[in-house]
């Protein structure tokens, strides 16, 4: 049985084709190293905190990232140091003391304060303080009078950047 001359040229015409095609792999790593540039420039600005699914963070608009800072975290129930359990929501509510003794024996620990500071150098410290929204605002003002009353100058609220709200009178084209 011969092929007709049609279907000859087009085997030809397709094994010719096939053998021409490859995979170039140039345009492939040209896009990852953009994005691993990417990536590195945009990675320096955030600092990472562990967020635990029980903490849900207020929002702002301010612009200032914080440095780096000892990390304190409240849920809904407990209170944590860099990840380490230190007492509950409930019994630092039912502890009538204005100061929170085991977060205060907690960042008073010689791992977390370092070396000798100058008193200089304890108002430069930084703590982040991580709540949940729900939290009741006295146990929020009482961590924050124990982190102050353990030598830490600076304490920030950690808050999702809030968009910036549209200003009055803009109206979309």
């Amino acid at each position: 049985m011969s092929m007709s001359n049609r279907a000859l040229r087009m085997a030809q015409h397709h094994m010719r084709n096939r053998a021409d095609a490859q995979l170039n792999l140039i345009p492939l790593i040209d896009i990852l190293s953009v994005m691993v540039a990417f990536l590195l420039v945009y990675s320096t600005e955030v600092e990472v905190i562990q967020n635990s699914k029980g903490i849900e963070i207020p929002q702002s608009i301010a612009q200032t990232a914080p440095k780096q800072s000892v990390v304190v975290m409240i849920t809904k129930t407990d209170l944590f140091v860099q990840g380490e359990f230190i007492a509950t929501v409930a019994d630092i509510r039912a502890d009538k003391n204005p100061l929170v003794e085991p977060l205060r024996a907690a960042l008073k620990r010689p791992l977390l304060v370092g070396k000798e500071m100058s008193e200089k150098d304890l108002a430069q410290r930084e703590i982040t303080i991580m709540a949940d929204k729900s939290l009741p605002y006295e146990v929020l003002k009482r961590v924050m009078a124990t982190c102050t009353d353990a030598d830490y100058g600076k304490i920030s609220l950690a808050v999702i950047q809030k968009e910036k709200p549209v200003a009055a009178g803009y109206k979309p084209v």
